[in-house]
């Protein structure tokens, strides 16, 4: 076994958490410095029952990439389900550390994974941060990669729903299903607030989660309409219609970062002390929705 403070210490030479932004908290939120680790288990998101599971599977560790806490905390009594949770992670001997946009920018952080995953090459992020990481490479929000040969959007978007996890309500498409794609830029998470910058890479397809209504309908009537103006001067409307979108789900599309994390952290343990504890993911999506109907 390895104490806790060497463990936190490898995973955060992986992903900083002076990468995150300002308003973010990730890091240790629940431990034992002097604890003794023994088993890690990775998970999207510190429900009850992922927590429950974990300490089943004997967790002496969980590591998430979403916050236990998004807000200011006065209590953790059992009076709140987070409060809960807090006490049977103590309880059962279990630290909790939270790799959130601090992973998202990380290079084979959240955004890298995806990306790598759904065939794509030549990762540049799509907003690159201030900072840089240890080995020199540049970091930042998502990422815009090329597809090895082009193909349709109907095949994309088949081929990201068949690697991610699991959920009920798939994956959304708008866009020309016979188009060719052979740019994409991937926002795991939220990425609303990145579509006019998405835009103006030029990029066949954006790829990310949470969209609402109005902003996504907005950017599609954008494109089809310029891609319409580009017709009008003899190009080809098919293949300049940008971005098309896939909406997935949030908690699926950030979870393909632990195939890599598992391996990147006993890794890192591994060389910078010698030793290390079991590391493993859940292989699950926390996503909300368990029925849908259309």
């Amino acid at each position: 076994m390895i104490r806790l403070s060497k463990v936190i210490e490898a995973i955060e030479t992986l992903y900083p958490l002076s990468f995150a932004e300002e308003w973010d908290e990730p890091g240790l939120i629940v431990g034992d410095l002097n604890s003794q680790i023994q088993r890690i288990v990775c998970v999207s998101d510190p429900t009850i029952s992922a927590v429950d599971r974990a300490l089943s599977m004997g967790a002496n560790l969980l590591v998430t990439h979403h916050p236990l806490f998004f807000k200011a905390v006065h209590g953790v009594s059992n009076e709140t389900v987070r409060g809960e949770i807090v006490q049977r992670l103590i309880s059962n001997n279990c630290a909790l550390w939270v790799g959130h946009t601090n992973a998202d920018v990380a290079w084979r952080g959240v955004a890298h994974a995806a990306a790598e995953y759904f065939g794509l090459h030549n990762l540049r992020p799509i907003v690159v941060s201030k900072q840089i990481d240890s080995a020199g490479r540049n970091i930042g929000l998502g990422r815009i990669g090329v597809l090895d040969v082009p193909i349709s959007l109907r095949d994309f978007a088949q081929n990201v729903f068949n690697v991610l996890p699991h959920t009920k309500v798939g994956v959304q498409v708008a866009g020309n299903l016979d188009a060719k794609v052979s740019t994409v830029a991937v926002l795991p998470g939220s990425g609303e607030s990145l579509l006019d910058e998405v835009r103006k890479e030029k990029v066949d397809v954006y790829v990310t989660s949470d969209l609402r209504h109005h902003p996504a309908l907005d950017a599609i009537e954008r494109a089809k309409y310029e891609s319409k103006l580009r017709l009008s001067s003899g190009e080809d409307y098919i293949q300049h219609t940008y971005p098309m979108i896939i909406n997935t789900s949030h908690s699926a599309i950030e979870s393909l970062w632990f195939t890599y994390a598992i391996n990147d952290i006993a890794d890192c343990i591994e060389e910078m002390y010698g030793e290390c504890p079991e590391v493993a993911w859940l292989g699950e999506a926390c996503d909300p929705w368990n029925y849908v109907i259309n």
